[in-house]
């Protein structure tokens, strides 16, 4: 038996981790001196609801290593031998870590265990974990092996594609994804940053006035790019407005030969504290250089 767990900023929705059986270890959320774990007593909606009338800029923290063990133990105590730990990249928090600390303390308490745990950095954020943690759950339901999800999870995991645009470049200055000259550049051209990930961190690589600009550039740049052979499911994040999440899906099912599920899930507090609100992203699997 193989158990799939990930830290919350996977941002897959609870349908998909109730079918699978996905468990989750939050992430911790700051705001104004209160402290929340992200998925389980605060949701996404609420928080975009007042993010804007928030006095303070909301932090975050990574799930500790005595949650992930947790999980761990109730994992083995529900008959589990295989686990397999799909983590945020470590590049951009400390939660692969966490993980890892976790797996050694799992191993000091029980040096016997026959139980097999294996932590990935994906080097992926938000729904770029979360293709890969959903991606290992369809092969899991397949009948792959445990070491057969292990590898692709190795081979492929810096080839999941990540694009972003944000609406409000704020929160990436706050957050330290953006420096105050750009954002003002932004503004005054009201540009739109897309963004990509690169040796596991935030880097942007383009910038879009208007959504209508930002749509085309995700969709050229997935029939350029898409991985057929591999990608078999898309990811389409949002934040605080599923519109434009809904308006991309139906442009790449009209405008590309994509004949596979396209999935829209909203970003989780942990995420949406540094993209803000009116972000969009895109996952699927680029083609290997």
């Amino acid at each position: 038996m193989i158990k799939l767990m990930a830290d919350s900023t996977c941002d897959l929705s609870n349908e998909i981790l109730e079918m699978y059986d996905i468990s989750m270890a939050p992430l911790s959320i700051n705001i104004d001196g209160k402290t929340f774990k992200d998925r389980v007593d605060i949701e996404p909606d609420y928080f975009y609801g007042v993010m804007e009338a928030l006095s303070e800029f909301p932090t975050t923290g990574m799930p500790s290593p005595v949650e992930y063990l947790a999980i761990f133990k109730e994992a083995v105590e529900s008959g589990y031998k295989e686990i397999l730990c799909i983590c945020m990249s470590s590049g951009t928090s400390g939660s692969y870590q966490s993980a890892e600390l976790a797996k050694e303390y799992f191993f000091e308490e029980n040096p016997d265990s026959p139980v097999k745990i294996n932590v990935v950095d994906s080097k992926c954020m938000s729904h770029g974990s979360g293709w890969l943690v959903l991606k290992s759950a369809m092969m899991r339901e397949n009948g792959a092996t445990f070491e057969e999800i292990v590898e692709f999870n190795e081979t492929y995991k810096t080839n999941v594609k990540h694009f972003l645009s944000v609406d409000d470049l704020d929160h990436l200055i706050k957050s330290g994804r953006l420096s105050n000259a750009s954002a003002f550049l932004g503004k005054l051209l009201m540009l739109k940053p897309i963004m990509t990930m690169k040796n596991g961190k935030g880097a942007i690589i383009a910038k879009e006035r208007g959504v209508k600009r930002v749509l085309k550039h995700y969709v050229q740049e997935f029939i350029k790019r898409n991985d057929e052979t591999v990608t078999d499911f898309i990811i389409i994040g949002y934040t605080s407005d599923i519109k434009i999440a809904e308006n991309l899906k139906v442009k790449l099912e009209k405008e590309t030969d994509f004949k596979g599920t396209i999935h829209i899930m909203q970003m989780g507090v942990s995420v949406g504290t540094h993209v803000g609100l009116g972000a969009l992203s895109l996952f699927f699997v680029e083609k290997k250089q």
